[in-house]
């Protein structure tokens, strides 16, 4: 972009310095202005071309990123889900094991508890 702007300035230099020089033939003066003038309009058309074009890139630069962001939102809920789900399909299987173990602790406690009742009154019936 700069190297237009500084093109067009160029061309507008010359334009001037052609058109200024007083020792120049009328029909060569002319016919530089006439050059100078159909670059300034190529110039002027091309940067608005340029423009557009740029424009319409970056419009379309921004929606395929907001397409990606809207993509990457939507998996990233997917894996916040996943992640529930396992969470708490973990903590189900860690409620369930803690459930069996303290089931598991209660039967040992009541036949540990029997075998030593079934002990001491066995001793006592000896004792007496």
């Amino acid at each position: 972009m700069k190297k237009l702007i500084l093109n067009i300035a160029l061309v507008l230099a010359l334009v001037v310095s052609v058109t200024s020089c007083r020792e120049t033939k009328e029909g060569a003066a002319d016919a530089v202005e006439n050059a100078a003038g159909d670059a300034i309009e190529d110039a002027a058309s091309a940067t608005g071309e340029a423009i557009e074009n740029a424009a319409d890139a970056t419009g379309e630069a921004i929606k395929n990123g907001t397409d990606a962001v809207k993509e990457g939102a939507s998996d990233a809920v997917d894996v916040i889900k996943d992640g529930a789900n396992s969470v708490k399909d973990g903590a189900t299987d860690m409620a369930n094991d803690a459930k069996d173990a303290v089931s598991d602790a209660t039967e040992k406690a009541k036949a540990d508890g029997a075998d030593a009742l079934n002990s001491a009154a066995d001793k006592l019936k000896e004792d007496n």
